[in-house]
C-alpha cells in the first residue's frame, strides 16, 4: 500500500537535508573503504584500474603478521592506558578547585584553563618542542637544580612517549574539565549539608557523595577520553614523526604513513577498520561495567 506524501511525517522533511549530508559524506565513504581495506589498492591501480584486485581478508592476516602493526598498538595502548586515566584525574581535580565556593573569578579561570583545548596544535607543538629542548628546556633545567643530568626527551625511546603524554594531558583537560563542572553543579547542595550535620569531613563527602553522583559523568568523560586517545595522532606526527625507533609510532599515524606515504590504501583501509572494533570493544567494555556496577 503507497504512502501519499501528505502523510509522511513533516519532521522527515526537516530532517531529510541533514541525513542525505550525513548519508552522502559520511556512511557511503565508510562502506567504500570497507570495501577497500579487501582490495590491494595501491598506486598502481590509481593509474590503472586493472591492478586492483579483490584479496579477501589478506590485508587483516598482514595485520597480524606485522610487528610494526603490534608496536603501533602496545605504544597506543600506553597512550591510552596511562595519559587517559591521568587525564580524566586533572581534570577532576581542576573542576573542583575551579568549583570551590571559595575560589573568585571563577571564569576567568575557567577561560584560562579551556585555552589548550582550543589553541592549534602546532603551535603548542612548537612551544612544547622547546621545553623539551635537552639543552635549553625548563624540565632539564629544574633537574639541573635538582643536581640530575639533562634527558633528551623526545630523542631517547624511553622517554618520547611520557613526554607526548604529558603534553596531551596538558592540551586536553580542559574539555573534560568543564564536563566535570557541570556535572558538579547538578549535585543538590542539602546532600553535602547533611552530611555535614553527620559529621562527614571533606573525604568522607567527596568518596560517598561527589564521585557516586559524578558516575554518569564519569562514563562520558572516559568514553570520549578513550576514543580520543585511541586516535593518536597529531602529537607524534608532529613532535616526534613516530620516532625516536618507533617508540611513538600510533596506529592512526602508521595507517597514515601507509596510506599516504607508501600509497598502500588497501592496507591502510584494514589497519583503520582494525583500530574501529579495538576502539568499539572498549566503548562496549566500559559500558558493561558501568551497568554492573549500577
Amino acid at each position: 500500500m503507497k504512502i501519499a506524501l501528505s502523510q509522511v511525517n513533516p519532521a522527515f522533511w526537516f530532517l531529510s537535508p541533514a541525513l542525505t549530508l550525513i548519508a552522502v559524506f559520511f556512511f557511503l565513504p565508510v562502506a567504500a573503504s570497507l570495501l577497500l581495506s579487501f582490495t590491494d589498492f595501491d598506486i598502481y591501480a590509481l593509474g590503472d584500474r586493472e591492478r586492483l584486485r579483490f584479496v579477501a581478508l589478506d590485508n587483516y592476516l598482514r595485520l597480524l603478521r606485522d610487528p610494526l602493526f603490534w608496536n603501533a598498538l602496545k605504544n597506543t595502548l600506553y597512550f591510552v592506558l596511562v595519559g587517559g586515566p591521568l587525564s580524566v584525574a586533572v581534570s577532576l581535580g581542576a573542576a573542583l578547585l575551579v568549583n570551590h565556593r571559595l575560589v573568585r573569578f571563577k571564569g576567568l579561570f575557567r577561560s584560562l584553563l579551556f585555552l589548550p583545548v582550543v589553541t592549534t596544535l602546532v603551535a603548542i607543538a612548537v612551544v612544547w618542542r622547546y621545553l623539551y629542548h635537552p639543552r635549553y628546556g625548563f624540565p632539564n633545567y629544574v633537574l639541573g637544580l635538582l643536581g640530575v643530568g639533562p634527558i633528551d626527551w623526545l630523542g631517547d625511546p624511553d622517554w618520547a612517549m611520557p613526554a607526548i603524554i604529558l603534553m596531551a594531558t596538558w592540551k586536553n583537560f580542559g574539555f573534560n574539565m568543564i564536563i566535570f563542572i557541570a556535572g558538579l553543579q547538578s549535585i543538590p547542595a542539602r546532600l553535602y549539608e547533611a552530611a555535614v550535620i553527620d559529621g562527614a569531613n571533606t573525604w568522607h563527602q567527596f568518596r560517598h557523595i561527589t564521585l557516586p553522583m559524578l558516575g554518569p559523568t564519569f562514563v562520558f568523560v572516559t568514553v570520549i577520553t578513550m576514543i580520543g586517545y585511541f586516535q593518536l595522532f597529531a602529537e607524534p606526527y608532529v613532535m616526534t614523526r613516530g620516532g625516536p625507533a618507533n617508540s611513538t609510532l600510533s596506529v592512526a599515524l602508521l595507517m597514515f604513513q601507509e596510506g599516504f606515504r607508501w600509497w598502500n590504501l588497501g592496507y591502510a583501509a584494514a589497519i583503520a577498520f582494525t583500530l574501529f572494533l579495538i576502539v568499539l570493544a572498549g566503548t562496549l567494555l566500559q559500558l558493561k561495567l558501568r551497568r554492573k556496577e549500577v
